[in-house]
């Protein structure tokens, strides 16, 4: 997700100022993306420039407050109804560190993964006891439901990749 989509999809419930973005972005992201308030005001001056959002009146803080033009709820759209592809997601760093350990002389990659799942069993825990004690919404509990979904799926595949490497030993 870039930050110019999530900005146009708060913008879409109606007029905000660059700090109300900061701090609604983090609460719908479940504070896992931190914002800084330069980053937001950046973009916004770059959604100004296309022509997707407009600056209003400032409020009575001096805060310029903006709103989203009719090409940016196009540009909304577009984006939501664009399935997000594995290309569209950063590289994976334990996957790569998994390759490397691979290739790598000297490197025990059944303890690299025997590390790695006690890392992400205890991350498992972790999450499992925050979704249980938020109360943050609807939007929050999605986004410890994925990081949870993320942690089971990478434990299943820290055992197929035991599997593998002792198919191959």
């Amino acid at each position: 997700m870039s930050i110019r989509h999530g900005l146009l999809a708060l913008l879409s419930r109606g007029p905000r100022h660059g700090y109300q973005l900061k701090g609604e972005f983090e609460t719908s992201t479940g504070a896992t993306w931190p914002l800084n308030i330069g980053q937001v005001y950046t973009t916004l001056a770059r959604l100004e420039r296309d022509g997707l959002v407009q600056p209003g009146e400032s409020d009575d803080q001096g805060r310029v407050v903006y709103t989203i033009t009719a090409a940016g709820r196009h540009e909304m759209t577009r984006w939501f109804d664009t399935p997000v592809t594995p290309t569209d997601r950063p590289r994976d760093e334990l996957v790569i560190k998994l390759a490397m350990a691979v290739a790598a002389k000297e490197v025990d990659i059944t303890d690299v993964i025997r590390k790695q799942r006690t890392a992400t069993m205890r991350t498992l825990q972790h999450l499992t006891q925050a979704k249980r004690a938020t109360t943050q919404g609807t939007a929050h509990t999605l986004v410890i439901d994925s990081m949870i979904f993320q942690a089971e799926a990478e434990q299943r595949w820290l055992d197929h990749c035991e599997a593998v490497l002792q198919e191959k030993a």
